[in-house]
């Protein structure tokens, strides 16, 4: 299993462009709908709390995967996989070609043009899955969308995600309690005409 974890994380981390959020639909894909290691809300789940940790969010997500599939041998076995084949192109690159090289070979720069409409995509991907898999239609929508606004606005309180990622945790609870004392009046309410 750890043999797999590994190997799993480490074509993960080979085959991805453009950092975490381009990996979060190709983790999904490997963890949840192949290898079956997670269920799509237990995966939501932990990507909340990869997403909340200091550090790179492919490395975050890896880890508390693995730790939740073999605790902290897993942990380390998965961040190893995603960390090492990135680690290992940076360096061959870096023995072998400078910046100049790169922006001054017209085949490397169209490559690299190439990719950036990818890498997009595969950005913007796991936001639509993730939202779905969460929950959120048309109608709620509009919450994500001006949070995005807001971060993006620069304005110096406002823009802060800590706040955002707060408060939603706030609000969250206070949903929660609402919903769970709601549910207890019913039940209430139920028991009393018995």
């Amino acid at each position: 299993m750890l043999g797999t974890l590994f190997l799993t994380f480490a074509k993960i981390g080979a085959f991805t462009f453009g950092g975490g959020w381009a990996m979060i639909s190709i983790i999904e894909r490997e963890v949840v709908d192949k290898r079956h290691w997670l269920d799509r809300p237990e995966f939501l789940d932990l990507l909340a709390v990869a997403q909340t940790l200091p550090g790179i969010l492919a490395v975050n997500i890896s880890v508390v995967v693995g730790d939740k599939l073999k605790g902290l041998k897993g942990a380390l076995v998965a961040s190893a996989g995603t960390i090492l084949p990135s680690f290992l192109i940076i360096l061959l690159i870096a023995m072998f070609l400078t910046p100049e090289t790169i922006t001054s070979n017209p085949t490397l720069t169209a490559i690299f043009k190439g990719i950036r409409p990818v890498v997009v995509a595969l950005i913007i991907a796991p936001v639509f899955s993730t939202a779905r898999s969460a929950g959120i239609g048309w109608k709620m929508a509009w919450i994500p969308a001006a949070v995005a606004l807001l971060i993006w606005s620069k304005w110096p309180i406002i823009s802060n995600p800590i706040l955002f990622i707060i408060l939603g945790g706030v609000v969250g609870y206070l949903l929660a309690v609402r919903s769970h004392r709601h549910l207890s009046d019913k039940d209430r309410k139920e028991e009393d005409k018995a």
